[in-house]
């Protein structure tokens, strides 16, 4: 069974710290460990959707993909133009 918990020690800067605690939830403002693991998965997300969205203005550059996007438009135009 993988890790469920691991301890660290981090030194961080109180400036951080403070505007952190002052920007979060209520239920997040006592329980530091709890608001770095929400701060840590917002960032993972955040970086996830980056690099997604980096993926998709990289496959709406490739000649190919967009070829094949006009040819799938073009095959379901004709079932719009029949009102289903």
């Amino acid at each position: 069974m993988g890790c469920r918990s691991l301890r660290r020690s981090f030194a961080l800067p109180c400036r951080i710290v403070d505007e952190a605690i002052s920007l979060a939830p209520e239920e997040l403002k006592r329980n530091l460990n709890r608001l770095v693991t929400v701060a840590l998965q917002e960032y993972i997300a955040r970086k996830k959707e980056q690099a997604f969205e980096a993926a998709m203005q990289e496959m709406a550059r490739d000649p190919a993909i967009r070829s094949e996007s006009r040819s799938v438009n073009e095959a379901f135009l004709q079932t719009e133009m029949d009102g289903l």
